[in-house]
């Protein structure tokens, strides 16, 4: 208890004076969370640079690296507000919140990098707060979009507010420390993240207040300019009332965070910029702080070298959930970045060392390179991240099993874990028993062809059970079949199919 309460505290105290909306008493009131009745706060060990002076590691509010600086290094800062946050991120303790609306049941790789600049924040000593937008999803935000979103009802928000709030606290929960001083006491008790739903305080706004308290500062003429609203008011479809009022909907969120949370930082992607400044306005014009008291930052979408979205595969989105995508297809993923993105990926996904990547840089463009080195390294971090140690040894026993030629022995538990990830098909055991290799490649649906088969087997691509198979006189036996229940046939390194035995 004492620990939520510490971290209610407002940061700055800078407001000239403090604003409460008469909306039904809902300003200065402990919200109606969503897990467990009350707001998740969990501790997070201050990894503060290895630069810094260790004689002040002791003191949060001492000299510390700029955040914004690590993010600029990274190529994670796209645009700030106003440059001073840079030192104030090296003074004060920081409360910096991203927005997730739940439109679909999990993140997916576009929203990983929001997560990863509030664990930055973390690991430099601030606070991050993780906002549900189960308000805000009701609208639908018209950002890079060209049609409307389609309205969901509340059964569906409520699941997707849910399956949301679990991806981004276990993200957040295990990559967090509470490891203390050697006496039990956190080595930055400032350090928390929290999740909150923006819901719980817009089911109380009634909307005649809304327009009096916040609508009155609003000037249409700059609502129009942001980019969102221009390019929607130039296409064909135009753009409705109810999402041309979502900028004012985030603004608020800011505003209201800032005032009863003490949150003083929003992060964004940069199609984001235009409801990020639409909160930094609504604070300035209606509490009126003298100097610079709230702030915004964005960073770059995630995009491939050649301009297309990063985070999209032939069966959809790369989704965080590992209920939705398996930490093996997750890890394959990343495994295949091309060398043109690796490096710029391995500096805005994971926390390894500018140093080390640069080293990896260094060593792709040696002779005897080892290809996929640094793609190994960058699927590894992001799945670490992700889905934490047990789901990396899960991926990476399921891709040794998976490699042809691999010395792992298969067994029937290994098989359990890929068969969501690996084509199958069903076959009575007379069906394969007997059956040359060749014949049961073409029924099994690996290859198209009998003469595909043969020609691939000569070339040595054709694989049972991960073993290379020479002749074209094999037939299955037996001790083929792993545990009596199933095999695996590979068609080079990529293709392959699970045979079960019925």
């Amino acid at each position: 208890m004492a620990a939520a309460a510490a971290a209610r505290t407002l940061i700055s105290s800078s407001h000239s004076k403090l604003f409460f909306f008469p909306f039904s008493n809902c300003s200065k009131r402990l919200h109606r969370p969503i897990i467990n009745k009350n707001p998740i706060f969990v501790p997070l060990r201050c990894l503060q640079s290895a630069q810094q002076n260790a004689s002040t590691t002791h003191d949060p509010m001492r000299s510390r690296s700029s955040v914004v600086d690590i993010l600029e290094e990274r190529g994670l800062l796209e645009s700030i507000t106003s440059d001073n946050l840079r030192s104030i991120s090296t003074t004060s303790t920081l409360k910096a919140y991203c927005g997730f609306d739940p439109t679909a049941e999990s993140l997916h790789l576009g929203n990983l990098l929001g997560i990863i600049v509030l664990s930055w924040f973390q690991r430099c000593g601030h606070k991050a707060v993780a906002l549900i937008g189960g308000a805000t999803a009701r609208i639908g935000d018209p950002s890079g979009k060209s049609l409307e979103r389609p309205e969901l009802d509340a059964d569906t928000l409520e699941n997707n507010t849910q399956g949301i709030t679990n991806v981004i606290t276990r993200i957040l929960h295990m990559n967090s420390s509470s490891n203390g001083d050697g006496d039990g006491n956190h080595l930055n008790s400032s350090s928390f993240f929290v999740v909150m739903n923006n819901y719980d305080w817009w089911k109380e706004v009634r909307l005649l207040d809304f327009l009096k308290q916040v609508g009155r500062f609003a000037r249409v003429g700059t609502m129009m300019g942001k980019e969102s609203v221009k390019k929607r008011l130039e296409s064909e479809q135009g753009m409705s009332y109810t999402e041309f009022t979502y900028q004012l909907l985030q603004g608020y969120d800011f505003l209201y965070l800032y005032q009863n949370e003490g949150v003083n930082v929003q992060i964004g992607g940069s199609d984001q910029w235009g409801n990020i400044t639409a909160g930094t306005e609504l604070i300035r014009k209606i509490l009126q702080p003298e100097g610079d008291v709230a702030f915004g930052l964005t960073f770059p979408l995630l995009l491939k070298s050649d301009g297309t979205k990063f985070g999209k595969s032939e069966d959809g989105a790369i989704w965080l959930s590992p209920s939705l995508l398996s930490p093996y297809k997750f890890y394959q993923y990343f495994f295949s970045v091309p060398d043109a993105d690796v490096i710029r990926f391995l500096k805005i996904l994971t926390f390894l060392d500018i140093e080390e990547i640069d080293e990896l840089e260094k060593e792709m463009n040696r002779p005897g390179y080892i290809p996929n080195t640094a793609q190994r390294r960058l699927a590894e971090q992001v799945t670490l991240f992700v889905h934490g140690e047990d789901g990396l040894n899960e991926a990476l026993k399921a891709t040794e099993a998976l490699r042809p030629g691999a010395e792992t022995k298969l067994d029937w538990k290994t098989f359990e874990g890929i068969a969501e990830d690996v084509p199958s098909c069903s076959l009575a055991s007379d069906q394969v028993l007997n059956i040359s290799l060749i014949d049961l490649s073409v029924s099994s649906g690996l290859l198209d062809s009998k003469s595909a088969a043969r020609r691939l087997l000569k070339q040595g691509g054709l694989y049972l059970n991960n073993s290379r198979v020479d002749s074209e006189t094999k037939r299955i036996e037996p001790q083929d079949i792993v545990d009596g229940k199933v095999l695996l046939l590979s068609a080079g390194k990529k293709n392959k199919v699970i045979v079960r035995i019925t």
